[in-house]
């Protein structure tokens, strides 16, 4: 959940450097919970926004600790009542970590669900929803890695690579 945090506006690949330090020095919750914010926020200020994101980490984490016995929720009505947990987040952790059906709706999921023209919104929440109604539920968390991926290696958002794609022949941006 926490590397979820950090990925907002940051690329997984920072994300990643950073999560490998700081999961050396903070080993749990709880380690999280009670760490000195500000050094905390030092140590991810390349993954930007890091005063906030270390708040929301520290915040999320007291959360989980104190009313969840250090055990992340695997529901997503408590998820979302966490610090910095939303939608996005919740539907990571759930599929991650606890192998529940979910759909994570990124930038990438919105721009290619709109191409394809499985919809029309630009509202996560919708788009989640009429997307899961088109798919199996076993096919979610499969689905929205492989769209995401896509997303960051083919369709890619200001240079798509349209002559490497693999579904173009479905795609009404590239057959109109």
């Amino acid at each position: 959940m926490i590397a979820t945090i950090l990925s907002a506006q940051c690329t997984d690949h920072r994300v990643n450097q950073v999560t490998k330090t700081i999961f050396r020095k903070y080993k749990s919750q709880k380690a999280f919970a009670y760490a000195d914010i500000n050094e905390l926020a030092k140590e991810i200020y390349s993954c930007g926004y890091h005063n906030q994101k270390a708040k929301n980490i520290q915040g999320s984490s007291l959360e989980i600790v104190e009313e969840y016995n250090g055990i992340v929720p695997d529901n997503m009505e408590d998820l979302v009542k966490l610090p910095g947990v939303g939608r996005k987040t919740a539907n990571c952790v759930l599929g991650e970590i606890y192998g529940i059906p979910s759909m994570v709706i990124d930038t990438h999921m919105v721009r290619i669900m709109n191409l394809l023209e499985f919809t029309q919104s630009k509202d996560a929440k919708k788009i989640e929803i009429e997307i899961m109604e088109i798919f199996d539920k076993n096919d979610w968390i499969k689905f929205t890695h492989m769209i995401i991926d896509h997303g960051r290696a083919v369709c890619i958002a200001r240079r798509p690579q349209c002559s490497m794609c693999s579904i173009s022949n479905y795609c009404p941006s590239v057959t109109s």
